[in-house]
Parts: structure tokens; C-alpha cells; sequence
């Protein structure tokens, strides 16, 4: 395993009765959803931060590693909560929450609630259209899905580079995911303009699940990365409350 991004360990804190699971996106690592998990454990939250497995560390060994292996590091976290907490929230950010949905449907006994931020379920990039042939043909190309941040001199460290085969299992992870089989409350949290991620993924996830309770929150001060930039207070607040109200209720 390469050296870690320094930061970009993985992180929990004891806390509470209850829990909260935080997801990091993909070609990210924990840097970027650190300050909300932050807030999470300063509101009482037993939380954990898990750094999913080929982040915070090179795109080469990214590329190495599939969704089955991320979700079973989200899954192993999960586990971990569920030991000490009596209820638990799933947070994500992009395909962080990608992972949430995918942990609220399969193991729907230890998830009483999900809080996704700009969920990434779709590639509207044309350029990846041919990517099952281009992933066998070159590993990694550079373009910008990291640092989408409208607030300046702040960096989520994420690969500069892009790694090709573990982007095409990204696909596979949207494809398996089933939201109909999503039943406990959602908050889906949406920046107005993402440069990295379509925007049009929080309204199928709103219209795609099967719970009842569903509320959105459109965050008109921030990029893709939204949870390091100018409306991470308004964001730590809502998951905050949202969790606080799952959990308590």
C-alpha cells in the first residue's frame, strides 16, 4: 500500500446512543468530508470516517481496486457503529452516496437513515462512452473531477489523474444500485451548479426511492465538493439536524 495522503486517514470518534457512517467520494478521500463528520461528533455522534480502500494514496493503486472492495470498507464501518450505537445515518458525498443508497437497500436493518451530497449514479461525459476499451488501452487520464470548489485556497487532495479501470467500476456500482429498495428517510443536499457531477442524479434519486420521507436542499453558494466550501456550515447544520431527528425519533 502506498504512503497515505496526510490527512486523508481514516477517522472516527466515540460519541453517543447513536451513529453516523460518512462517505468520501471517488478519486477523493476523507480531507474532503472531515469537517462534517466533525460536526457530526461534536453533536454527540459516534461516527466513523472510513478512508475507502486505493483513495489518499496513488491513482495506480486506485486502479487496482473495484466498488465490491469500497463497499465492503463501507460495510465493515457500518458494522463497526452498529456495535456501539442503537440507530446510525449514512452520509455520502458523489459516490460516497452512491454507497449510502447502496447500504441503505442491502443491509436495511442497521441503516435508519441516508443523507447524500451531490450523489454521483450517472456519467454524462461523453467521452466515456468508449471507456470499456479505453481503460484496456491507457490507465488513467487527466481530467478535472477533483477540487470542483467555488471557495478559493481550499483543496480536497484529490488524484489529479484519473484511473480508468476503477472509474468503469464506478458504472458497475451505478448499475447494481437499485433505489426502489431505499425505504428509510433521505436528505438529498444539491449544489445549483456542479461542474463534476449532473445535477439531474439528485432528482433521480428523489424520484427513484421508495421512502416516504424525502426532503431536498439546494445549496446555491458551492461546486461539487460542497462540503469544503461556502455553504459547509448550512450543510453541517442540516445533516446534523436530519441525524438528530432519524435517530430520535
Amino acid at each position: 500500500m502506498g504512503q497515505v495522503i496526510p490527512g486523508a486517514e481514516s477517522w472516527s470518534a466515540g460519541g453517543g446512543e447513536h451513529g453516523a457512517l460518512v462517505l468520501h467520494g471517488f478519486v477523493g478521500n476523507p480531507v474532503s468530508v472531515r469537517p462534517l463528520a466533525e460536526a457530526l461528533a461534536d453533536a454527540g455522534f459516534a461516527v466513523e470516517l472510513p478512508r475507502l480502500p486505493g483513495h489518499g494514496t496513488t491513482a495506480a493503486e486506485l486502479n487496482r481496486t473495484r466498488w465490491t472492495d469500497w463497499a465492503r470498507e463501507a460495510s465493515a464501518a457500518l458494522d463497526l457503529l452498529a456495535a456501539r450505537t442503537t440507530r446510525r445515518v449514512v452520509v455520502g458525498q458523489s459516490m460516497g452516496g452512491a454507497l449510502a443508497l447502496h447500504l441503505a437497500g442491502a443491509r436495511p436493518d442497521l441503516v435508519h437513515g441516508i443523507a447524500v451530497i451531490n450523489p454521483f449514479l450517472s456519467m454524462a461525459d461523453r467521452r466515456l462512452a468508449v471507456l470499456p476499451v479505453l481503460k484496456r488501452l491507457v490507465p488513467s487520464l487527466q481530467f478535472g473531477v477533483g477540487d470542483d470548489i467555488a471557495k478559493s485556497g481550499v483543496s480536497e487532495y484529490a488524484y489529479p489523474r484519473v484511473p480508468l479501470r476503477a472509474l468503469d467500476s464506478v458504472r458497475e456500482l451505478h448499475r447494481q444500485l437499485d433505489l426502489a429498495r431505499v425505504a428509510q428517510p433521505i436528505l438529498v443536499l444539491t449544489s445549483a451548479r456542479d461542474n463534476t457531477v449532473d445535477t439531474a442524479d439528485s432528482q433521480r434519486v428523489l424520484d427513484g426511492v421508495g421512502s416516504v420521507d424525502r426532503e431536498q436542499v439546494v445549496l446555491q453558494d458551492s461546486y461539487h465538493v460542497a462540503t469544503l466550501d461556502h455553504d459547509a456550515d448550512l450543510i453541517n447544520a442540516r445533516v446534523t439536524d436530519f441525524a438528530k431527528r432519524v435517530c430520535d425519533g
